[in-house]
């Protein structure tokens, strides 16, 4: 038990060190990366980008266009995770602060087709709450870009 409790500590100490990034502080093969996943498009931007181990095995992130998380299994490619959501597709986001000792916060994304996935993000409690903010003040913008060219499209 006691071994247990050592490994679960090394592992909160090392998952802890990773900070919120961008598309600005995010290393050029982390981006080229996460375009080989098919998350992220040349003219996009990254806003907000977090990681719970190495970037080349886990990302949570959103950017100008969408909302995306991956977790890459090296050993076994059956257990990759790749989700993500543009912007008009996404019908609702919790967010969720109060989890379990060894579980980050998250977003819980809802789409349009029923489906769910979680973007994870963990560090100070002010950048947490910076970056489910920018993500749903973004999903916000679209929103209403989208709601005002159909009002303009409607009245033509």
């Amino acid at each position: 038990m006691r071994n247990y409790f050592n490994v679960t500590m090394i592992l909160l100490l090392l998952f802890s060190c990773n900070k919120i990034e961008n598309s600005k502080t995010l290393d050029k093969k982390d981006i080229i990366y996460i375009k080989s996943l098919g998350l992220l498009e040349d003219d996009e931007t990254i806003y907000g980008f977090y990681s719970e181990f190495k970037n080349s095995v886990a990302g949570n992130f959103f950017t100008n266009r969408r909302i995306a998380s991956y977790w890459i299994d090296k050993r076994n490619s059956k257990r990759n995770i790749v989700k993500f959501a543009y912007y008009n597709e996404i019908i609702k986001i919790d967010t969720v602060y109060k989890v379990g000792i060894t579980y980050c916060p998250y977003l819980l994304v809802s789409k349009a087709n029923d489906s769910t996935f979680k973007v994870c993000v963990d560090g100070e409690k002010d950048e947490i709450k910076a970056f489910f903010e920018g993500a749903i003040r973004e999903w916000k913008k679209k929103q209403q870009n989208r709601q005002s060219s159909q009002k303009t499209h409607n009245v033509q």
